[in-house]
């Protein structure tokens, strides 16, 4: 176990008191180490019948990110509920619209309402983190309209203060590279499908099979594009050829690498500053 400075000493007793001064939580849980130190946090200072993960094992997240976060529960005896959230039926998300991410949480956070029932005097919480505020990200807005909570707000805990904290209590995940939902990896205005989100995942497996680990494959209707990390370009320029043939198989006409490396939020780049101004919790 690391030892932590001072400073995250004190963001950590904060964290405490924020958990110690709730009956319980019912946490919207990804696999993400955001969502995974809140639900390890409630665990430690609410007790293990007092913290509640729920994960909606849908279309836009990936297998193996699923099966990790049931790992991680059942390794640290974490109470875990598995729903099944259904937004690609609803048009508002399919559709794609630069808010897609609104009705995705609206409908997760409506869900997780339903199970508070069970636990009068829990709250619904997110994993939101401090630097969020800064992005844009319209499930914040879902997360107001539904009164769902987030510590790391609260307590102003950023993303690299999370891992350390996270890395600090030994979590398998601390420096996980995050994996947004792979609707992310599709055009504002271009039609999610089941199709489009399977064939990102398998391009991503098929990416991850030769040893890069933090990757994008971003799907234009047609064609798929690549992104590592900056460091990665060269390893990747030189077998190219063969990882195009088999992200080909997958139903791609053609395959093309984004040499700036990966940029997480790229997608957003389309919005003009209106849009992306993001909304204060």
């Amino acid at each position: 176990m690391n030892e932590l400075n001072p400073a995250l000493n004190e963001k950590l007793q904060l964290l405490e008191n924020w958990f110690r001064q709730r009956k319980g939580s019912i946490v919207a849980f990804s696999g993400g180490i955001d969502s995974t130190l809140v639900l390890y946090l409630a665990r430690k200072f609410q007790g293990p019948e007092n913290a509640i993960g729920v994960i909606s094992n849908s279309e836009s997240l990936k297998i193996k990110d699923f099966n990790l976060a049931q790992s991680f529960c059942k390794e640290f005896d974490i109470q875990l509920r598995v729903i099944k959230t259904d937004e690609l039926s609803d048009s508002n998300y399919n559709e794609n619209p630069i808010n897609r991410c609104f009705f995705c949480k609206d409908h997760l956070f409506h869900d997780l309402q339903k199970i508070e029932k069970e636990y009068p005097g829990f709250e619904v919480l997110s994993g939101t983190n401090y630097d969020d505020l800064g992005d844009y990200r319209p499930g914040i807005d879902a997360a107001k309209k539904n009164l769902v909570t987030s510590p790391l707000v609260d307590c102003k805990v950023s993303k690299e203060e999370i891992r350390e904290i996270a890395r600090h209590f030994n979590l398998p995940n601390w420096n996980k590279p995050a994996s947004p939902c792979l609707s992310s990896r599709i055009p504002y205005n271009q039609a999610v499908t089941l199709e489009k989100l399977r064939q990102i995942e398998a391009a991503e497996d098929v990416l991850n099979s030769y040893g890069f680990e933090d990757v994008r494959v971003r799907h234009f209707g047609t064609f798929g594009r690549i992104e590592v990390q900056q460091e990665d370009l060269e390893k990747l320029l030189a077998i190219k050829d063969q990882v195009y043939n088999d992200i080909k198989k997958l139903g791609f006409a053609r395959v093309e690498i984004d040499e700036e490396g990966l940029v997480s939020g790229k997608m957003n780049r389309v919005l003009n500053k209106s849009e992306s101004k993001n909304n204060k919790i």
